[in-house]
């Protein structure tokens, strides 16, 4: 019975690292080999398309220039429409506002939901006039995108394409 509800603890933990792994890995700012500045407006990013080598990595220095709270997330497709749930249960809770982003209920919250976090390496989600960085090792041939999953904004478009050259 042990065995059987361990597994059911770490399936979801293995699972996780496994999605990661498929898209790349945290990077070591030692290996950067480019720094790409993203300027993120509302519903648009600047640049709109990234070239990336395979093993390459990338420092992203990622400022938040529009009215709203917008994320810039490195991912597939299909991952980023299997994170917009997540997202949009951060609204329904009141972490996620408009123009802010409610810290202290997001804390409180991610003790009993982790989703609430919000704390990825691939990731960042930022209030207007914030900046942050991501050291992103691109080891992987998966077809990637950069993208906001704050409800509406990846049907607005906002998306940033990450081609393979």
């Amino acid at each position: 019975m042990k065995k059987i509800l361990l597994l059911f603890i770490l399936i979801p933990s293995i699972s996780i690292a496994a999605s990661m792994n498929m898209i790349g890995e945290k990077g070591n700012s030692a290996d950067v080999s480019k720094v790409i500045t993203v300027k993120m407006y509302d519903n648009y990013y600047e640049p709109s398309k990234f070239e990336i080598k395979k093993n390459q990595t990338i420092k992203f220095i990622v400022y938040n220039y529009g009215e709203f709270v917008h994320e810039f997330n490195i991912s597939t497709k299909k991952m980023h429409l299997k994170h917009q749930p997540e997202m949009m249960k951060m609204v329904e809770n009141e972490i996620l506002l408009a123009n802010r982003i409610d810290k202290k209920k997001m804390k409180e919250l991610s003790k009993k939901d982790h989703s609430m976090s919000h704390s990825h390496s691939n990731s960042v989600l930022l209030e207007p006039n914030q900046s942050a960085e991501i050291i992103w090792k691109f080891n992987t041939d998966a077809e990637l995108e950069a993208a906001c999953n704050v409800p509406g904004h990846y049907e607005a478009g906002m998306i940033a394409k990450i081609d393979n050259i």
